[in-house]
């Protein structure tokens, strides 16, 4: 990429306050809620690999504690949005450009909240990393697959009924979530961060976005919505109990709940590990197919 003779900076908006980053093309900027119609718009040309964030500006805007980390943009030569990350726990960088991979890299060398897991898609994750400057390898690197379901779809015939979760069910729910977690990065939130893991999967329950599958007082199956926007629904944290796995439960409810989301949304889509073969099976069983990959990295 032909770079000119320019300088990266971050654009506070008090007037006069530029902090210079490295020798770039292009700027980047702190954003701020008065730029949520242009964020969402950068977003939507990629609506399904930009759905986390482009949910999380929906449910708690730009800016938010909720977000657990500060939404940043850069600017091309000609001002416009090129590329926009949120830095914090979960780090989510959707850059078209080097310059804004790099300049963006750079700001999350400065991040204050703790950065716990890196997410990009294709390769940009690496490079991500790699321009942060960080000389010690992640914590643990994950390829994922992208799998997504749309109309028209095979819809398998099941009898499992899936319901909204209640309050009443908060630890069931949160603990079969932490296993999840746990088998994906190797950290167990209900030991890490308790209260905090509690009130957002709280949360998530209150939202009527955890839906779960029962048989008498026993969670048999539970998925989440982490994030929806007017196009897509991005699940997370599928989960069978271990007695119960290989009846067919996990692919009958994720079909279930799949023909029921598409009533409002175009694409259902989630991420899982490339070396989770059982797990895919599910999935295609249930109807989706894999579109695309992305590296996360845990730090």
């Amino acid at each position: 990429m032909h770079r000119q003779n320019a300088t990266t900076t971050v654009q506070s908006r008090t007037p006069n306050a530029l902090i210079r980053l490295a020798p770039d093309h292009g700027s980047i900027v702190r954003l701020a809620d008065e730029d949520r119609a242009e964020v969402l718009g950068f977003l939507k040309i990629r609506p399904v690999h930009t759905l986390v964030m482009t949910s999380f500006i929906n449910d708690n805007g730009v800016e938010s504690e909720l977000n657990r980390g500060v939404f940043y943009g850069h600017r091309d030569g000609h001002g416009k949005l090129d590329g926009v990350a949120l830095i914090g726990h979960t780090t989510l960088v959707e850059a078209r450009s080097d310059a804004a991979l790099e300049a963006l890299a750079a700001c999350a060398r400065k991040a204050t909240t703790p950065i716990h897991m890196i997410m990009a898609s294709g390769q940009d994750v690496e490079r991500f990393w790699s321009y942060m400057g960080r000389l010690e390898a992640p914590r643990l690197t994950c390829t994922e697959a992208l799998f997504e379901v749309g109309f028209p779809f095979a819809v398998p015939t099941t009898s499992r009924q899936l319901r909204a979760a209640t309050m009443d069910w908060l630890i069931p729910v949160a603990e079969a979530q932490a296993q999840v977690a746990f088998s994906e990065s190797g950290v167990d939130p209900l030991v890490s961060d308790r209260q905090g893991f509690l009130k957002r999967v709280a949360r998530r329950i209150e939202m009527g976005r955890v839906f779960i599958a029962t048989e008498g007082e026993t969670l048999v199956f539970k998925t989440d919505i982490i994030a929806e926007t007017d196009e897509a629904i991005y699940l997370e944290g599928i989960y069978v109990a271990a007695d119960h796995r290989g009846q067919g439960i996990g692919h009958e409810c994720l079909a279930s709940l799949a023909l029921e989301l598409l009533g409002r949304v175009e694409h259902i889509s989630l991420l899982s590990n490339v070396n989770a073969g059982s797990a895919h099976r599910t999935f295609i069983k249930a109807g989706f197919h894999q579109t695309d990959s992305c590296t996360t990295l845990f730090v």
